[in-house]
């Protein structure tokens, strides 16, 4: 009772002012101006408008919050748009009783006296976190209880002066943690007033402020984010000083696409160092794992990644050890990529793609934009010398340079991949020497899309729901997928993202997580049950769920003529990508050909496979152990118990409670050396 008198105490100190001017906040991204998020308080009421367009997308919401007599919301209601169209109708109400509230995920209610008197928000603003951070400040240890769950947590991280507008200003950076797996960085002025919020490749600043604060906290944030992991690295990864005898395992094979007798896997230092039968013999000084029957699978390769440090652990947990980045901000990853071969982070390998946009309203702000044919061309060279593996061309860049651009990429030894860029089609990218297209809807799009309709804007998702109309024998369709076939132009339709947006429901667990979501934290699981493209009218999703059914059969199509169809996620890969192996079963292939995907084959598209794709002697200790058999049934490859990256191991069920995650299953047995 001590501590509630004392929260309660502590949050009545909240006001805000009577009548204030707004106040504005714009958000940087890459160096460009993506939008604003604009604050009018009058009296007990405060209304926000928030827009934030970037790559042809992003959130439009407006929210009102009457605050009560303690000066917290009382009422809260936010609509609009999410990121990718789905409507907003959220609300929050506070009263003698207790707290409900309706959002996307549905209604809940927490009564009594003791339930929380602040919210989190599914789908506002940042209103939640800076009115959650302003109670913070004076609360007991600067922790609070929030609806619907959870408990917030702010630490002190920071303290700057900038100069603008008012002068030079004081503010102090805190890390808000407990609502979410990862924490926000959030920066208040002396008044306790929202001044920003901070990421490593975006900042929301209040306005005036903007040259001289957006850098340093950028910055701050990438620092304090990848401190987290440097520490869970320390603590968590695990060097054998000898060799490192794991028993009694079966290795899959992905040449024979089946699982081995039982096997004994010796790992030194980074390499396998034997492969011999079960039963062996130590050495002295050997660390010995018992495998207990479990198969041994080759690291996983997630194809279409744009890494970030918060899903770098995550995916190696999942037996994620390479990925493939398709578009990043290229200072930012190169700082990753450093710290993870460094091994102060725990991260896949990394294969970069040189991210090439055009300049346009609607341009994505990674990578680089560039204006003109010679700049495009110039960008090609610029990645081509520093060692990249392929260029990716995105939707504003003018289709008729792509000739040029992918000669010269061809003629410094760079492949190409890609969006269709718009106003063009398929057939005209693989004319001009496209190796790969990206994502289906974009192969599918110039199937049932007039010349001028523009594919920069939520179009490209919403024009999906025509394909229902399309014939996969019509001629059309056979011709481009023919000039596939002959041009061996590979394919990568990230599927697990269109079922997500063409058929996952509000109030619904998504397909792609109902096997992982009730070891998420309730703020994920709240995330996980939301729709992603919004649909207006049930007819509207009919169409969304036909479209979808007609990708599958398209792809079955392509698997069965041979077209070379690699797996990624633009999701952030682990459970993800999980799920994106188990799409591909439903095209045609069975559960041992997916994995050979995924492993050796995805280390022959990428010239690896000397070092890696397969378990065997001489090669990169890149690996993990699981219960079962995923040759039998690929949900296997879901309970992990040991992922092997470079000869490091790591046990999942000690790190994911770290993360707030339940563990999938205990981790094996292990003897130390002594």
């Amino acid at each position: 009772m001590r501590f509630n008198l004392l929260v309660a105490a502590a949050l009545t100190t909240v006001a805000y002012p009577v009548c204030a001017k707004p106040i504005e906040y714009r958000m940087i991204a890459d160096d460009a101006d993506i939008g604003h998020y604009i604050v009018d308080r009058e009296g007990t009421t405060i209304t926000v408008d928030y827009n934030i367009k970037q790559n042809g997308r992003g959130p439009t919401i407006a929210e009102k919050i009457t605050l009560g007599a303690d000066g917290l919301p009382a009422n809260w209601t936010i609509t609009g748009r999410t990121t990718f169209g789905n409507s907003v109708d959220e609300r929050f109400t506070r009263n003698a009783k207790g707290v409900s509230w309706n959002d996307l995920a549905g209604p809940g209610t927490l009564q009594g006296s003791d339930a929380p008197r602040l919210y989190v928000a599914q789908n506002g603003s940042v209103s939640d976190i800076a009115i959650l951070a302003k109670a913070l400040l004076t609360a007991p240890d600067m922790t609070l209880k929030v609806a619907p769950a959870g408990t917030a947590k702010l630490f002190e991280k920071g303290r700057h002066s900038f100069d603008g507008p008012a002068g030079l200003l004081a503010v102090t950076t805190y890390e808000l943690g407990g609502l979410a797996l990862n924490p926000s960085y959030i920066v208040l002025d002396a008044t306790g007033e929202l001044f920003a919020v901070a990421s490593a490749d975006s900042v929301l600043v209040r306005k005036g402020y903007e040259k001289t604060a957006v850098e340093p906290l950028r910055v701050e944030a990438e620092q304090l984010g990848a401190e987290r992991f440097v520490v869970l690295q320390k603590d968590n990864a695990k060097h054998y000083g000898g060799p490192v005898r794991i028993r009694n395992v079966r290795l899959f094979d992905p040449v024979a696409k089946a699982v081995t007798a039982p096997r004994d896997v010796v790992v030194f230092g980074n390499r396998i160092s034997e492969v011999v039968p079960s039963g062996s013999n130590a050495t002295p000084g050997e660390t010995t794992i018992d495998g207990a029957g479990g198969t041994l699978v080759p690291g996983l390769y997630e194809m279409h990644g744009h890494l970030a440090q918060q899903d770098a652990l995550l995916n190696v947990l999942a037996g994620v050890t390479s990925t493939r980045d398709m578009g990043n901000r290229d200072d930012v990853l190169d700082k990753l990529v450093t710290r993870i071969d460094a091994g102060e982070l725990a991260g896949p390998r990394v294969v970069r793609s040189g991210f090439i946009e055009g300049e346009s309203p609607f341009s994505a702000r990674n990578g680089t934009v560039v204006s003109t044919q010679d700049e495009a061309i110039a960008a090609v060279r610029k990645y081509a010398a520093r060692g990249f593996w392929q260029v990716k061309l995105y939707n504003s860049m003018k289709p008729e340079w792509a000739p040029a651009v992918v000669a010269e990429a061809h003629r410094l030894g760079l492949r190409v991949a890609g969006h269709i860029p718009a106003f063009s089609n398929a057939d005209a990218m693989i004319s001009a020497g496209f190796n790969e297209i990206t994502h289906v809807n974009q192969l599918m799009l110039g199937w049932v899309l007039a010349p001028q309709e523009d594919t920069r804007t939520l179009f490209r998702f919403t024009a999906m729901r025509r394909f229902p109309t399309l014939e996969v024998s019509s001629t059309n369709v056979q011709s481009t997928l023919d000039s596939m076939v002959a041009r061996k132009v590979a394919h990568e339709p990230t599927i697990g993202i269109h079922e997500l947006g063409l058929t996952a429901l509000d109030g619904r667990t998504n397909p792609g997580a109902l096997d992982y979501i009730e070891h998420m934290p309730p703020a994920e699981q709240r995330q996980l049950k939301q729709a992603l493209f919004g649909a207006d009218s049930p007819q509207q999703r009919a169409e969304y769920v036909a479209a979808y059914g007609k990708i599958l059969e398209t792809l079955t199509e392509m698997n069965r003529k041979g077209i070379f169809l690699i797996p990624g996620t633009d999701m952030g890969g682990a459970f993800t990508y999980h799920r994106e192996l188990e799409l591909f079963t439903k095209i045609g292939m069975t559960p041992a050909q997916v994995l050979s995907r995924a492993t050796l084959e995805m280390a022959q598209y990428l010239g690896q496979d000397q070092q890696l794709g397969s378990i065997e002697k001489g090669k990169l200790a890149d690996f993990f152990l699981i219960p079962g058999n995923p040759t039998i049934d690929l949900k296997a490859v879901k309970s992990i118990s040991m992922v092997v990256k470079n000869g490091v191991f790591y046990y999942p069920a000690e790190i994911y409670p770290k993360l707030s995650i339940k563990p999938f299953t205990p981790s094996p047995i292990v003897t130390t050396a002594n």
